[in-house]
């Protein structure tokens, strides 16, 4: 996933995809509308957008269309943990471990 980069927006559909497994393109949007007031529109761009990344894909089955994350949860953190460390951080595990040490 290095080379995807994810909104914190994009991360919203993520998340409603790895909590919920598979979705139809109705359930998608009713699940995701009820943890964000998007409208449909906002919602299809998003995932459109995610689509064009590779980090979410469609598939057809005898009961339509599911969507599917195509990145694993852990893959996605990794690469914001590792985006983080770099911005913050210069790169360097060892100063971000010693922040979180000072801030217990």
């Amino acid at each position: 996933m290095s080379d995807i980069h994810v909104t914190e927006a994009e991360s919203v559909i993520l998340e409603t995809l790895w909590r919920c497994g598979p979705l139809s393109p109705p359930r998608l949007m009713a699940e995701v509308a009820a943890a964000r007031p998007w409208g449909s529109a906002t919602i299809k761009t998003l995932l459109g957008r995610l689509m064009q990344k590779k980090a979410v894909r469609s598939a057809r089955g005898a009961d339509g269309v599911r969507y599917h994350p195509a990145i694993s949860r852990d893959a996605y953190v990794e690469s914001e943990v590792r985006d983080l460390v770099a911005r913050l951080f210069d790169g360097d595990d060892a100063k971000l471990a010693e922040f979180l040490e000072r801030q217990r």
